[in-house]
């Protein structure tokens, strides 16, 4: 009996956690279909915002060149942080190690108002040396790569350090060189933590409003910036259409990523077993 209420007192509590982040997410969707302007009184349901949204071409503007950035943010971040992940696992030991990987995970407790200050003042003083507006897309850019290049790095380093090195031997052994084990061997089994690397840093680009805030110019400025001073003047139910539409699609792509890893993951799992039984 007591096994009976522990069990239903953990999905109880699971219940409420899952009811506290999901529930308001769940109430702004539905006020989405809302005919009345008022964020709070239902009058009927349509799809009157929705053809709002599209017809809006400023709001449209910053969310496709804040998709833009997220994109080639997540990419750059990936690529930086696998190389970041390679020298702090697989190089040896050099004198300024301990520095290197302090330095590349700095931003994960720096506060954001701090990166986005400093950023801004870099592209200020070596704006005229490089001929780089120091506010604009490029700078959103190099300062979202900065920012979610910790996180990645993290996450790409973690699954690296539990390969097995073994592996990676035996292809040298084989005659491999380094850059054909990496490409052959290392690259395969770290992809499922490339993936997710790439959906933290996309999702966090897209999300960022006060690091874009310094770096961003007048004619780059991106969507959360967009919508953070659109709330700040009154609630738009355009906003809470757009959001729907945000969450569906990210909901898509996080699912599909997940399914994509588990089925990579059962592919490695089914081919190590296969390599055992046949040695």
């Amino acid at each position: 009996m007591s096994g009976f209420r522990r069990h239903w007192a953990s999905w109880l509590v699971l219940g409420f956690g899952f009811a506290f982040l999901y529930v308001p997410i769940l109430i702004l969707m539905v006020y989405s279909f809302n005919e009345s302007k008022l964020a709070t009184v239902w009058s009927g349901f349509s799809f009157k915002w929705y053809g709002e949204l599209f017809e809006n071409e400023q709001m449209l503007r910053a969310a496709w060149l804040s998709l833009k950035v997220a994109f080639w943010t997540s990419t750059g971040a990936v690529a930086l942080g696998t190389m970041a992940a390679l020298v702090m696992t697989r190089m040896h030991r050099f004198p300024t190690k301990t520095m290197f990987g302090a330095l590349i995970t700095a931003p994960l407790v720096m506060p954001e108002v701090i990166l986005g200050l400093s950023m801004l003042l870099l592209f200020v003083s070596v704006g005229d040396l490089v001929g780089m507006e120091p506010k604009g897309v490029l700078s959103i850019w190099i300062a979202h790569v900065t920012f979610t290049l910790a996180f990645v790095t993290v996450v790409i380093s973690s699954r690296m350090a539990e390969l097995d090195k073994s592996l990676e031997e035996a292809a040298m052994d084989l005659g491999a060189n380094r850059l054909k084990v990496f490409f052959l061997i290392t690259l395969p089994i770290i992809s499922p933590a490339l993936v997710s690397g790439w959906l933290l840093a996309f999702t966090l680009s897209l999300d960022d409003v006060v690091i874009a805030s310094f770096v961003s110019g007048p004619g780059s400025t991106t969507l959360p910036i967009m919508v953070f001073s659109s709330v700040r003047r009154g609630l738009n139910p355009e906003i809470n259409a757009l959001a729907t539409i945000m969450v569906v699609v990210v909901s898509l792509v996080a699912v599909t990523g997940w399914w994509w890893m588990q089925r990579e993951d059962k592919k490695r799992q089914r081919d190590m077993q296969l390599a055992l039984q046949q040695g």
